[in-house]
């Protein structure tokens, strides 16, 4: 399946971001320069700026511009609570490492209220930074009853509270727990880091409007290529 035009140029300008290509306080293209360059509408170029400023990447000023921000490497964890925003959770280039339909009980993740022996779809991916770096593992649960027809979506790319809103599923409410783990030796050698390191582990649940569990997921991302912070703008 070809990348949506919104991704591929949203991640030509993150690897360069993250690559030093384009430094700290560079001056990034305008939306109409990047209509013209990639041969895409307003929508699609707003959109590309507009998930960079959301993962910290960018600060967008008014008639200055959109300028590289000074912690590149930074995420907002108010991304992974949010059930409206758009874009990935944690941005870099995704590979699926094993997708299954399971129970419930099997799940790798605590799914309350969901019963045990109900299927459940069980997806696991990695992400990765501009140098190939492993900088997270990602594991999503998602009851069969919810969506069924998850696996036909194009894994790599989804982004799960912006597939709730594509498909009409009433994502409503979204908890982040944040937990002190030692990594397994699975997750460890995904990471390509040493068994027993001390990580953070974002624990997300996510509720339908009728209060039914929508989706169970964690991420646990490598301390020393990613550092999270909390920042709300107020009008």
């Amino acid at each position: 399946m070809a990348m949506p035009a919104y991704l591929r140029i949203r991640t030509e300008l993150e690897q360069r971001i993250r690559s030093g290509a384009l430094p700290p306080g560079s001056r990034l293209p305008t939306e109409a320069e990047l209509q013209r360059e990639h041969s895409v509408g307003r929508a699609t170029a707003q959109r590309v700026l507009t998930e960079l400023a959301q993962a910290g990447l960018v600060e967008r000023h008014r008639r200055r511009g959109t300028f590289v921000a000074s912690g590149a490497r930074q995420e907002n964890l108010l991304r992974v609570a949010n059930p409206v925003l758009k874009g990935p959770e944690i941005p870099g280039r995704h590979a699926v490492d094993a997708v299954t339909l399971i129970p419930a009980r099997e799940a790798e993740a605590d799914l309350p209220g969901v019963a045990g022996d109900a299927p459940v779809h069980q997806l696991r991916r990695l992400k990765f930074d501009v140098d190939e770096n492993p900088i997270a593992v990602e594991l999503s649960v998602v009851p069969f009853a919810v969506a069924p027809r998850l696996r036909e979506e194009d894994l790599v790319h989804l982004t799960m509270h912006d597939y709730f809103a594509r498909a009409g599923i009433p994502a409503a409410k979204s908890r982040v727990y944040i937990d002190p783990v030692n990594l397994d030796e699975e997750t460890a050698h995904r990471l390509r880091l040493p068994a027993g390191t001390a990580v953070i582990r974002l624990r997300r649940l996510t509720w339908l409007a009728d209060g039914e569990l929508a989706e169970a997921s964690w991420y646990i991302v490598r301390p020393d290529l990613v550092e999270y912070f909390l920042e709300q703008t107020i009008p």
